[in-house]
């Protein structure tokens, strides 16, 4: 049962600083193996590939927002593109791209907070993260750590991808980690045209399998202290080189609590 929860300043301030500094320990001297190698060099295979566009209208969002992001994205791409995750190794995202400033010429972009949004040094890094994301789910690669959305803001405008299927990132707590269970090396691209951000995974030698990432289960629900809540899980279907489902698979469960009024059909108002 998910409402809004108001939190003390000072309460929200400690607790990002120790789980920042929690993730800094891990970092330095935990036993994860991280990626070093970046490679200017594609490998071969195209595994998935998948482009979001840059300009988005939003309803009450300026626009500036938008062209402050591709600002950012274009700094934060830099870091990540052509790292190469070998076998046993762990992809962090924050760990990276390294802590968004002004002094790396990062600029004010809209970051979501506690429902609403605000400006803030990095803003809309998320949209790098959720394709990672959703790219990594079509690969044999193991997302071990992600965090989903718990506010839904903004109505669905030509959505292509089931509701859910982001990670939502904050330095350095909340991360985006991803295992490479395989014994090949798998190599991750990222660039900017004028209008899209694009993304690739690639690997040294031909898939064996392709996936399908779907939903079941959507629906809306009015919850009793008088909002709605917006809920579904993911799937994902594995196939074989004959297109044979060989796996389908539980990915995760999405609860978020909706910002807007839902359009509701005939029926039953509490739950579409």
């Amino acid at each position: 049962m998910m409402r809004p929860i108001k939190r003390n300043k000072y309460r929200i301030l400690l607790g990002k600083n120790y789980y920042t500094i929690k993730r800094y320990l891990e970092w330095y001297f935990g036993k994860t193996k991280f990626p070093k190698t970046h490679s200017n060099k594609l490998l071969p295979y195209c595994i998935f590939t998948h482009k979001t566009p840059l300009l988005r209208k939003l309803k009450e969002v300026d626009m500036w927002y938008q062209y402050n992001k591709i600002t950012n994205l274009k700094i934060a791409t830099k870091r990540i593109n052509g790292i190469i995750i070998k076998p046993g190794e762990t992809f962090s995202y924050w760990k990276l791209i390294g802590k968004p400033s002004r002094s790396k010429g990062y600029v004010d972009g809209m970051v979501l907070f506690y429902g609403g949004f605000k400006p803030g040094v990095g803003g809309g890094l998320c949209q790098l993260s959720n394709l990672i994301y959703w790219m990594t789910l079509h690969t044999p690669l193991e997302v071990v750590e992600r965090h989903r959305h718990s506010y839904d803001v903004f109505p669905d405008s030509n959505r292509t991808q089931p509701f859910g299927s982001g990670a939502t990132c904050a330095y350095n707590y909340l991360d985006l980690r991803i295992y490479n269970p395989t014994n090949e090396d798998y190599q991750l691209t990222v660039y900017l045209t004028d209008d899209y951000l694009i993304g690739e995974w690639r690997r040294g030698s031909q898939p064996l399998e392709s996936y399908e990432v779907y939903e079941r289960d959507h629906k809306i629900t009015l919850e009793h202290w008088g909002g709605y809540v917006r809920h579904n899980i993911i799937y994902r279907r594995r196939y074989n080189l004959n297109k044979e489902i060989t796996e389908d698979q539980y990915i995760t469960e999405n609860h978020a609590i909706m910002m807007y009024q839902p359009f509701l059909g005939e029926g039953n108002a509490s739950e579409v």
